[in-house]
């Protein structure tokens, strides 16, 4: 899988990753879960491609390993608390959304 960080000449105050990770995606509100996958991903934002349609200014919960290049070093399992603040249509891989990272929690890792 190749990763590439995308330069910071546009509005974001992070670099994007860009690399495609699978996520765990469920709203606040419990009522929907699911799965996707991002297409860029930073320390405070996240596009990422999903089969059900989300709404605009809805809170979600991501889950995800997060990539050594956004860590210390090390992949490490976090879930991110989200805002979601764009969706996309017909892009080809289902629905498009943008999100802003509120909040990311690490989790412990669990041996398999």
């Amino acid at each position: 899988m190749q990763q590439t960080v995308m330069p910071t000449d546009d509005r974001r105050s992070h670099p994007r990753l860009v690399t495609r990770l699978p996520v765990g995606v469920r709203n606040h509100a419990g009522s929907t879960e699911g799965t996707a996958h991002t297409r860029d991903v930073s320390t405070n934002g996240v596009f990422l491609y999903c089969d059900s349609r989300m709404s605009v200014g809805s809170d979600i919960e991501l889950v995800l390993i997060l990539p050594p290049e956004l860590t210390s070093g090390e992949k490490c399992w976090v879930c991110c608390h989200a805002h979601v603040l764009r969706v996309e249509e017909g892009l080809g891989e289902g629905f498009g959304v943008a999100a802003e990272i509120r909040r990311m929690d690490i989790l412990p890792e669990i041996p398999v």
